[in-house]
């Protein structure tokens, strides 16, 4: 049968033929413009066996051969670019938490209490681990071990857990080196002081030194938020298994149950809470930002623990029909959307950040209850389509911070200030959810589609930056490189086009941040500080 060559034809066939070469190229663009480094792969392809104390897991790595060497040159300096791009953040920002490319000096901002606690370091720990890049990894790890301080800053308890945290436990548990479990414990201690509050629900921001907690000002009248208080449940269980420390888990456990017993309008968690009266601050209940991660968490609670975890299951399951039935709609182009409920009415906007989603509905849909499961697998496919479209639909191929859903527009950004893209990851991580629970070939060339793009955009003479407006031709850049761009998009990329050996997801559960923690065979071992057998 003769088959006809359309450009989809060749495009499918050249992703087949050049995959490790597309992966080399991911590779190299994160090398030469974050860290700076020249790279091999490793020379053996067998799986490397570490031990965790909770039980082997297998890490392969992949296969190299002397052509893929030879691409991974020609990649280095054909899409890598020139000699003076191979320094970024190693030579103008290290130590500091992110870099300016564009300025080539470090940049920080107040949820890291604007000191230099090397966020790019810790949060890209892993992606270089997963990557096979253990000269540049150790790089990383001296730093800390000589450098890595938390004495005195004001910092934001949701992001230093989510990055630092969530960066250090997941460098211990790929590599086994102690010293990251000890930062991390020395860490989750300076932030406990954070839940000193009425409620036990947590403020937003901590001193490190004295302890003294406070709250965003803007958060509906000084609330704590759902999606920073609803996102430390993966951590602190792993720090009360490492340590045997019960606190950590404890104080996760007295949100859920507080939560629990708490009337919600229409099923729904509004986005603010009081963490001095307990009360629901504005009802504003959002996917995206400011309830997203929240969600998140629940499925990865009852995922992290082997699917013993079912309280945590079920509040998922009931959150999710809620949501269903109150923010997800279908636009008048066919484009399945999540808005946001503000103060009794849908507002048909969603953001960038929402589209995680997609790759939430995907990975929870095993489970589901009454026989979803391919209800929710379809569901997450048609987040990741809309998603698709918003990056589809503007002149960089390069998706905005929200987008609308009314008065004749779909997908497309309506305000200035909705019109950037600062390197944010949750579509390509749908991308990679999707891939591994479907294998369709679209999701791997629509995350091509975005390599490209970012290549072509967001990199300039000292490594990536977001850009300001993705509907101009010429866009003017934020100059910024965000540390989730080497610990979450990059890594997604490099795993779209991975077999899905490499960190299979029945043994890893993915924090926010995209670090991996394993899941906990518990079987009749009971956590310390836990009431019931997990």
């Amino acid at each position: 049968m003769l088959v006809r060559e359309t450009p989809e034809n060749v495009f499918l066939s050249t992703l087949r033929l050049s995959e490790k070469f597309i992966l080399l190229l991911i590779l190299s663009a994160f090398i030469t413009l974050c860290f700076g480094a020249f790279f091999f792969l490793p020379d053996n392809s067998k799986h490397k066996r570490f031990d965790f104390g909770l039980e082997d897991v297998l890490i392969p790595h992949i296969e190299s051969e002397k052509e893929a060497r030879h691409s991974s040159r020609q990649v280095i300096h054909g899409v890598g670019g020139h000699d003076e791009h191979r320094h970024s953040y190693r030579q103008y920002g290290w130590g500091h938490n992110e870099l300016k490319p564009i300025a080539k000096k470090g940049h920080s901002t107040n949820i890291f209490g604007n000191s230099q606690m090397g966020a790019t370091i810790v949060d890209a720990l892993d992606t270089l681990y997963i990557m096979g890049l253990h000269d540049e990894f150790k790089d990383g790890q001296e730093w800390i071990e000589q450098n890595l301080d938390f004495s005195n800053a004001e910092v934001s308890v949701f992001e230093v857990n989510i990055r630092f945290i969530g960066g250090l436990l997941a460098a211990y548990y790929l590599s086994g080196q102690e010293v990251f479990k000890v930062k991390a414990v020395q860490l989750a201690e300076k932030l406990l002081p954070a839940f000193n509050t009425p409620t036990g629900i947590p403020w937003a921001m901590v001193n490190l030194k004295s302890g003294v907690g406070r709250n965003w000002g803007w958060a509906s009248a000084g609330s704590s938020i759902l999606a920073e208080f609803g996102t430390l449940h993966m951590e602190f269980v792993h720090l009360t298994y490492l340590t045997g420390n019960p606190a950590y888990y404890q104080k996760v456990m007295h949100i859920r149950k507080l939560l629990a017993k708490m009337d919600r309008p229409n099923g729904l968690y509004p986005n603010y809470l009081n963490p001095r009266t307990g009360r629901w601050g504005q009802h504003h209940t959002s996917v995206g930002g400011l309830g997203d991660s929240f969600y998140e968490y629940l499925l990865k609670a009852w995922l992290m623990s082997d699917k013993t975890d079912t309280e945590a299951r079920k509040t998922y399951d009931d959150a999710i029909e809620a949501i269903e039935r109150h923010l997800i709609r279908k636009s008048n182009g066919g484009l399945t959307f999540i808005g946001e409920w503000k103060n009794g009415h849908l507002e048909r906007k969603m953001g960038h950040l929402t589209c995680f989603a997609g790759g939430m509905f995907a990975l929870g849909a095993d489970g589901s209850p009454d026989d979803k499961a391919g209800h929710y697998l379809q569901l997450g496919a048609e987040i990741a389509h809309t998603c698709h479209e918003s990056y589809d639909r503007t002149v960089l191929k390069l998706g905005p911070e929200a987008f609308k859903f009314d008065s004749g527009l779909e997908a497309v950004a309506v305000r200035q200030n909705e019109k950037y893209y600062i390197l944010r990851p949750e579509v390509i991580e749908t991308y990679w959810y999707m891939w591994r629970f479907t294998h369709d070939p679209k999701y791997r060339q629509w995350g091509w589609e975005a390599v490209q793009a970012i290549d072509k955009y967001c990199r300039v003479s000292g490594g990536f930056s977001g850009v300001k407006d993705v509907y101009s031709s010429n866009p003017t850049y934020d100059d910024v490189q965000q540390s989730f761009f080497l610990a979450e998009t990059l890594k997604y990329l490099y795993l779209l086009f991975s077999s899905d050996e490499l960190l299979p997801l029945e043994n890893w559960v993915f924090n926010t941040e995209a670090h991996p923690l394993p899941v906990l065979h518990l079987g009749n071992i009971t956590l310390p500080g836990s009431e019931t057998q997990r």
